[in-house]
């Protein structure tokens, strides 16, 4: 297995990745009912979100912590990180729910925190691939 070795930038976008987003899935898990009134989301899709997001933040806070993270478990954070944004943007873009203001604001701001996740997690990735063995 392929394995990246411990480089701190791409551990600490990764800690910081699994800190923040599982803030995010205990609110929307806990808090969903009084978030979908001043959201204007349903309260079963913020649950549901947040509930999906538990693996993920397991997968991440694991990955964060190995000295040597696993290549394959990096990239996946990456692109499901992508795919978060991508998704969340569609959403809007379909018409599916009818958010508050704010309600626009929280998601278009979350995936644009997540979109620099990725980012920062893609550039420690490639740090850590060009660091010379010690």
């Amino acid at each position: 297995m392929t394995a990246i070795r411990s480089y701190s930038f791409l551990r600490g976008a990764l800690l910081l990745d699994a800190v923040a987003t599982g803030a995010t899935a205990l609110l929307a898990v806990i808090a969903a009912g009084p978030l979908s009134g001043l959201l204007g989301l349903p309260s079963e899709l913020l649950r549901g979100a947040g509930l999906v997001l538990v693996p993920f933040v397991l997968l991440v806070a694991w990955s964060g912590s190995r000295q040597q993270a696993p290549a394959l478990a990096v990239n996946a954070i990456i692109a499901l990180n992508a795919a978060w944004v991508v998704a969340s943007l569609g959403l809007l873009a379909s018409g599916a729910v009818s958010p508050t203001l704010l309600g626009y604001a929280f998601v278009i701001g979350q995936a644009l925190v997540v979109g620099g996740f990725a980012e920062l997690q893609f550039i420690g990735r490639r740090k850590a691939r060009t660091q010379p063995a010690l």
